[in-house]
């Protein structure tokens, strides 16, 4: 008899990591002799590869309390449509993938109405950066009987509130087996050996094509003004972002492409990152590119998390999380201008540092655990469909 697996997940980087995550599932089926099917929340990467969509969440995630707001009633939407397919519908399995607060309602509605479905948390959401809501924490735990971080930091927290927790490694170590080389990207978008190349990651979400995007394409136009022959290389994490970058190409006079397909056609030509934080900082340090962090809310939000919630995060992007340490710069908020980017992204130009921030990532890919995250991940999670 077949069974029924559910992921629910959100935004780009949830929808790329439950892509390989439900490729492994069903790899892992067929080596095992399990016959199954996955429905899901995420996108058309998930979709493609082999997961029915119950509903699409990629382009409706936010950061921040103002910014959220918007997307408040489609996310409740899709919510509502979920829970009442899986109560007409109990799968077999449920898994969760990091979408904190969604993914809390999802956990919390089946612990309710289905309390014999086996839960799994796969990359749980990071109170064990922020720790400021002990509550979620709980609530974390309790709607999961198994955690599988992606951390070894994640891992260890959870487990010392109460949770049953395993290591099983970083997803994205995997995909970078299937990397273009640095060579034939550059010769296919047209740069010469000797050209400086940098990549210029904005936006995944809408509110960052507001509150990053100036700030980064700004200290790219100072930046050109220092290395006149430079060339900006950019990903589309969205379609529907198109014209607001070109437009931005134009009014920043940029020498900048827009680079068709997975991120990593633009990466991994690249000698250089300025970047939004988030799930592509992984992806850029796999590829031993340097990088500069920088990340924006509402200045609300920020005033709320500041003086309200105490919110003292000791870094923003995984790459300094996986070591608690500095090893690419981070800029927040108001210390995330034009200039401080550019400043931080001529110095790692030079070879010194570049060679530092290289060492500091091969350290890095160490602590992130063998290859086969998602292959471990699924066994583990099959193992539980027998309960």
């Amino acid at each position: 008899m077949k069974k029924r697996i559910f992921i629910s997940t959100g935004e780009v980087s949830g929808d790329l990591q439950g892509s390989l995550l439900v490729k492994a599932l069903y790899d892992q089926a067929i080596e095992l002799g399990i016959e199954i099917e996955i429905l899901a929340l995420g996108g058309d990467r998930m979709e493609e590869a082999g997961a029915k969509l119950l509903g699409n969440t990629v382009g409706i995630g936010s950061i921040g309390i103002i910014e959220g707001l918007p997307y408040l009633l489609p996310t409740l939407k899709i919510q509502k449509q979920a829970k009442q397919y899986l109560q007409e519908n109990p799968p077999d399995l449920v898994v969760m993938m990091d979408y904190s607060d969604p993914n809390i309602s999802i956990g919390m509605h089946v612990r309710k109405h289905l309390p014999n479905i086996p839960t799994v948390y796969f990359i749980a959401p990071q109170e064990w950066v922020v720790r400021i809501n002990q509550k979620k924490t709980d609530w974390i735990v309790q709607i999961s009987d198994r955690i599988l971080s992606i951390f070894p930091a994640e891992a260890e927290y959870y487990a010392k509130h109460g949770a049953k927790t395993e290591f099983v490694g970083h997803p994205l170590v995997d995909r970078m087996n299937n990397v273009p080389s640095r060579s034939d990207t550059r010769l296919k978008l047209g740069i010469s050996p000797d050209q400086t190349a940098i990549v210029l990651v904005p936006a995944s979400r809408q509110q960052e094509i507001k509150y990053m995007l100036p700030a980064i394409f700004g200290a790219a136009q100072q930046i050109q003004a220092q290395i006149p022959d430079v060339k900006f290389l950019i990903p589309l994490s969205l379609e529907r972002y198109r014209s607001q970058i070109l437009s931005a190409i134009k009014q920043y006079r940029l020498n900048a492409v827009i680079v068709e397909g997975s991120p990593l056609n633009a990466i991994a030509a690249a000698d250089l990152a300025i970047t939004k934080s988030g799930t592509v900082n992984l992806e850029i340090a796999l590829l031993d590119v340097p990088q500069v962090v920088m990340y924006r809310v509402a200045p609300l939000t920020a005033w709320i998390a500041r003086h309200i919630l105490k919110l003292n995060i000791p870094f923003a992007s995984p790459p300094n999380l996986v070591m608690m340490k500095e090893i690419v710069p981070e800029f927040l908020q108001d210390e995330a201008t034009p200039e401080n980017l550019a400043r931080s992204a001529i110095e790692l130009l030079q070879i010194e540092k570049r060679e530092n921030t290289i060492a500091d990532y091969q350290e890095m890919r160490r602590a992130l655990g063998e290859p086969g995250a998602c292959r471990r991940a699924a066994k583990s999670m099959l193992e539980m469909l027998g309960r």
